[in-house]
């Protein structure tokens, strides 16, 4: 006989079968089914395997399929034990609940208002707020996708409060530098509660303890949620819960990654659910997939079905509609130093060697080992005296020749562009990507007040200078700070500072095209005068692998663009005149398996 039971200890399908069964047409099938469909699958022994519920439950019409062409029949070569048996009704009801959302018809808005207004919501909805709300308010689980400043988290505690009874609970799973927005947004919007969130942190002791006091409001960051996913799955299983994902475009590996795994073993268990994410497929269409398994685990998405799926059930509001002033894009092009050219032809075809490797033997560590190396280029291209603390380089004496020149051509055009906008009078916001380049134009800065983050900057109090939120204020009060250098993987989420500074400089950027235009974002969105100017403006040098992440950048931007129906999602830079021009540690630098076949074919243009 046949058994599929459901697991609770770790939210998995448990798949087993009899002696009887092992010459059965029909288990090699099922077999071969599960261990295609999921790398998560495990053969536990002989007679059992297991797959994440969630993952099982997207296999239900293919399971039934074979469970009828075999004549497996309930009673007698098939059992579901019951804890299955309600899971998969669920399921059932979740299918038809998206087959439903096809057709939804959205929350009328005055009954939408005047909810939120008989149950004390204060804060009052923009039309494109209310126009989204009544939509994923009629939804069983839905995304908003609409950009930075529009409001996702006013957006996403009115839906929670529209929706859920009075004993209802809501997790929010979001980035660490996310969570004062959500306390923020709480007091803003239902002040009368005056409550916050229950931040669950400090360990598994720590945080079932918190879940014993049965908070109403949790917020949790991805990797503290990895770390205790049972202790949150049985919180959500006792109890009635929603389960929202800040910033959801952070699942986007699935099953690579423990993270996204922690968050798709909870998506059988809310009782309404909703993805939000300026930026949902920073890298591909297939970024989608996890964000849609997580909403609805019961209907199988691939990459060439995705968009369309997830079409009727997501809401975006973007800049045109926000009535954002346009963005004037500026694209400085360097030539490399001459030693520094003659280095980087040397560095590049062993990254190209690197690369073809990759490229055919597709093993993790050999794909992680070309990543370093590409971030090894970016940052000799950006600023070569970066490599000077690499033990046994290759090329030391080219390397002194190089060093020799000085700073690099971009490091001195950042600086002295810097200088000349802080001599007017205006504020600077200057990214890299790496943690050595932002600490030392910092320093190089010193005489314009500049402040520095990246992921070594500790979250705190707004009142300690040398915290996050301390330099953020700093840069935004003191007219002495002038330049704030920032890394895209610590800085892109969570900060506004577009009311004081509406230049920025791009010393380099990586393929992580979610890092690149939440960057943008800090110092463009809601709330800007509509005859403000933002500049952006991108050093690159000729010649380099800046090309590449530019055309790579280009690519994703404009997929994400197609899929979202959003125009505005492009920024393409406008070069400069070259006439106007007078003059870490491993990274992860959103490579994809389409981005290194590009790099490849730039980097091997021409022989060393």
């Amino acid at each position: 006989m046949f058994r599929i039971d459901y697991r609770e200890a770790d939210r998995r399908a448990l798949l087993s079968w009899g002696e009887d069964d092992v010459s059965a047409p029909w288990l090699d099938i099922i077999r071969r089914l599960i261990f295609d469909h999921t790398d998560d699958a495990a053969q536990e022994d002989g007679y059992h395997v297991s797959l994440p519920w969630w993952s099982f439950a997207s296999l239900r019409n293919q399971l039934l399929e074979i469970f009828k062409g075999y004549s497996l029949a309930l009673g007698s070569t098939l059992e579901i034990t019951p804890p299955a048996a309600d899971l998969l009704r669920q399921s059932k009801r979740a299918a038809d609940g998206y087959n439903l959302a096809t057709s939804a018809v959205a929350i009328a808005e005055a009954d939408l208002r005047s909810k939120l207004a008989e149950i004390g919501f204060r804060r009052s909805l923009s039309p494109e707020q209310a126009r989204n709300v009544c939509k994923i308010a009629a939804l069983p689980s839905a995304a908003t996708f609409s950009v930075p400043g529009a409001g996702k988290t006013t957006e996403a505690l009115a839906c929670f409060f529209y929706k859920a009874k009075s004993d209802e609970r809501l997790l929010v799973i979001a980035p660490k530098n996310a969570f004062a927005a959500w306390d923020e947004q709480m007091l803003d919007c239902m002040p009368h509660l005056n409550t916050v969130f229950v931040r669950l942190r400090g360990g598994k002791d720590k945080i079932a303890k918190q879940l014993d006091e049965n908070p109403q409001f949790m917020l949790i960051t991805y990797q503290q949620l990895a770390r205790v996913p049972d202790l949150l799955a049985a919180h959500c299983a006792r109890h009635s819960s929603y389960v929202f994902l800040d910033e959801s475009h952070r699942i986007k590996s699935g099953v690579a990654k423990q993270t996204a795994r922690a968050a798709l073993g909870l998506s059988h268990l809310p009782v309404g659910k909703l993805i939000m994410s300026g930026t949902p497929m920073p890298q591909a269409t297939e970024d989608l997939i996890p964000q849609f398994a997580f909403l609805y685990p019961e209907i199988p998405a691939t990459a060439e079905t995705v968009v369309e799926l997830i079409h009727p059930v997501y809401v975006r509001t973007n800049k045109k509609e926000l009535g954002l002033p346009p963005v004037t894009r500026v694209l400085a092009k360097l030539p490399l130093a001459p030693m520094q050219q003659e280095l980087y032809r040397l560095m590049k075809f062993e990254v190209a060697r690197e690369a073809a490797t990759a490229l055919s033997i597709r093993n993790k560590q050999v794909f992680r080992s070309l990543g370093r190396s590409v971030a090894r280029l970016l940052q000799f291209v950006s600023n070569p005296a970066l490599l000077s603390a690499e033990i046994g380089f290759a090329h030391p004496e080219l390397l002194a020749a190089v060093l020799a020149e000085g700073e690099g051509p971009k490091l001195k055009y950042v600086l002295k562009k810097a200088r000349q906008l802080a001599r007017s009078g205006e504020k600077v916001l200057i990214w890299s990507s790496f943690v050595r380049n932002v600490e030392y134009i910092a320093e190089r800065l010193l005489e314009l007040g500049a402040v520095y983050i990246h992921g070594g900057v500790d979250a705190g109090n707004e009142d300690d200078d040398e915290t996050r939120e301390g330099k953020i204020k700093l840069f935004h009060d003191d007219p002495s700070v002038l330049v704030m250098v920032a890394n895209p993987a610590a800085a892109s989420e969570g900060v506004s500072l577009h009311r004081v500074c509406h230049h920025a400089l791009y010393l380099d950027r990586t393929f992580n095209a979610a890092h690149y235009l939440q960057s943008e974002d800090r110092i463009h969105r809601f709330g800007l005068p509509k005859d403000q100017k933002t500049t952006i403006e991108i050093v690159e040098c000729i010649g380099s692998v800046d090309e590449t992440v530019r055309d790579r950048l280009s690519y994703k931007i404009g997929q994400m663009a197609e899929a979202l129906e959003d125009s505005s999602l492009r920024p393409d830079p406008i070069p400069l005149d070259p006439t106007d021009i007078e003059d870490f540690d491993e990274y992860s630098t959103g490579l994809s398996t389409d981005d290194i076949q590009a790099l490849l074919k730039s980097l091997s243009d021409e022989q060393p």
